[in-house]
């Protein structure tokens, strides 16, 4: 089987990421219920005829597509892979509110047509005038990972050279109210709280778009090697370090060889039982936490991907991020690991080119 490489990477996030220097301006955050994404200038990037009609998370996906096509020397891809956890739920929830203020008549069409998952990648397409394999994955927490999968077998299968590989996610008014009253986010009572040491349920929400070209050979600005990805919907707590285990067994190494873990920590005193169990395994590695940046969403861990990214090129870790005062001088596998509030959980493992 080939090698698979992540040539360019690009983020829109509650950071500044598409600022060369971001990785020295973290600011974290933990007295909040919701952060939002950093909007860039759209107008620099898209038509503002084509922009009063796009939901958010389409406007970023879009810009940061461009960004990491840029950074790859793409001009267009063979394929276009995009994971999201909710869609485009802004014109879901335009059109539902249409629904019910026109006591269902009347309709116009459009927010429906804009609400399908698989808007984001469809917009991408029309964009860049892309004819090629163009799909949507739509499975919470892990829909990163599946398109990175997908992508890492067409490349391999030589089915594609240059694929465009997406995760996107947006807030909506509505949807934040609701996952308030359901206790998936922090109640204010409880604000602000310890990341790594909390004793109460619910999260931080955030939202954003993190784009990756990958490609079957390096280039000179390459940031890292797909070396494989481990998904699994359910899984026991007391299960997760054979999970690791058995993961790093098939890829033919130990605990010990992980120079960089980077764990989702997300505030959640249940769910992140499952990182602490995680971090026994990790015992000589550098151990990173990353949703005190981004906030806890369907696709957070493209956030964490495209930090991995920096960490394997730029040899640097933000202070920001670290857990543990376990150094390496040399970072060569970096191990991820996400899931959800318990759910759809994945390993993710690259390698320094």
């Amino acid at each position: 089987m080939s090698s698979v490489y992540i040539n360019s990477a690009s983020c829109i996030s509650a950071q500044d990421t598409l600022n060369e220097e971001f990785f020295h301006h973290l600011k974290p955050e933990n007295s909040a219920q919701i952060i939002k994404a950093i909007d860039p200038n759209y107008k620099e990037f898209i038509p503002p005829t084509m922009i009063r009609r796009m939901s958010k998370t389409v406007k970023m996906s879009t810009v940061a597509a461009q960004y990491a096509l840029k950074e790859a020397g793409v001009e267009k891809p063979d394929s276009i892979i995009v994971g999201t956890g909710m869609g485009c739920s802004q014109d879901s929830e335009k059109f539902l509110k249409n629904v019910i203020e026109n006591n269902e008549e009347f309709l116009t069409p459009t927010y429906f047509i804009q609400s399908t998952h698989n808007t984001v990648a469809g917009q991408i397409a029309l964009g860049l005038q892309c004819h090629g394999y163009n799909f949507t994955y739509v499975n919470t927490s892990s829909a990163l990972e599946f398109s990175l999968l997908d992508a890492k077998l067409q490349i391999t299968d030589e089915e594609a050279e240059h694929v465009l590989v997406g995760s996107t996610d947006e807030q909506t008014e509505r949807t934040m109210e609701l996952y308030e009253l359901h206790n998936i986010i922090k109640k204010p009572e409880d604000l602000p709280f310890d990341f790594l040491h909390s004793e109460t349920g619910g999260v931080l929400w955030g939202e954003g778009a993190s784009f990756f070209v990958l490609e079957k050979n390096p280039t000179k600005s390459s940031y890292a090697l797909l070396k494989d990805i481990q998904i699994i919907n359910q899984l026991d707590q007391h299960d997760v370090q054979h999970f690791i285990n058995e993961f790093l067994t098939k890829n033919n190494l130990k605990a010990e060889n992980i120079d960089t873990v980077i764990l989702g920590f997300s505030g959640d005193a249940k769910s992140d039982m499952y990182y602490t169990h995680a971090m026994e395994v990790f015992t000589e590695s550098t151990l990173l936490y990353y949703k005190h940046l981004s906030g806890e969403f369907n696709t957070a861990s493209g956030f964490s991907t495209f930090m991995a990214c920096h960490i394997l090129k730029n040899q640097q870790i933000p202070e920001a991020m670290i857990i543990n005062s376990v150094k390496r001088e040399d970072i060569k596998y970096v191990l991820l690991y996400n899931h959800l509030l318990g759910c759809d959980h994945s390993l993710v493992l690259l390698e320094k080119v």
